[in-house]
């Protein structure tokens, strides 16, 4: 099965200039951890909770700050036409939730989750993808870990 079978489409997206408060509560309304960040059309990051609770609020930082201060620039991503299965895999090797998606154009397109993938293709993919990602030492590890890569 391919992605675009089961990626949520037309994600919201948060602007690197959006103050956290506003990522927060939009989060919120439509019931998502993260937010892809997009600049004019360019995808140039990811905002999670997280990101939100470590980068920001156990830093001290305010609600106004800008999403830009706490985003995860490099994005991981996968394509619309690659199949469910190998991109479970490689949520795994990556140790991310969701991967947002584009097309061959590398515009976004929508995200795949965990739970998509658990709804469509069954728990084996969707377990082995979780197997990885809670494996010791990922990039939100609390043993120290390097800290680049996709907001998970």
């Amino acid at each position: 099965m391919k992605v675009s079978d089961k990626m949520t489409r037309n994600p919201r997206l948060a602007s690197p200039d959006d103050s956290i408060r506003e990522v927060a509560r939009t989060m919120a309304e439509i019931d998502a951890g993260a937010l892809p960040v997009s600049q004019g059309d360019r995808l140039v990051g990811m905002v999670t909770d997280r990101d939100i609770a470590v980068r920001a609020v156990a830093q001290g930082k305010g609600p106004d700050t800008p999403v830009r201060e706490v985003m995860t620039p490099e994005v991981k991503y996968c394509f619309e036409d690659e199949e469910v299965e190998q991109v479970a895999r490689n949520m795994g090797d990556i140790q991310v939730h969701r991967l947002p998606v584009v097309n061959r154009d590398k515009r976004l397109v929508g995200i795949l989750s965990l739970g998509d993938i658990a709804m469509g293709e069954g728990p084996r993919p969707a377990g082995e993808a979780m197997a990885g990602i809670s494996r010791p030492g990922g990039q939100h590890s609390q043993t120290g870990g390097p800290r680049s890569g996709p907001g998970a």
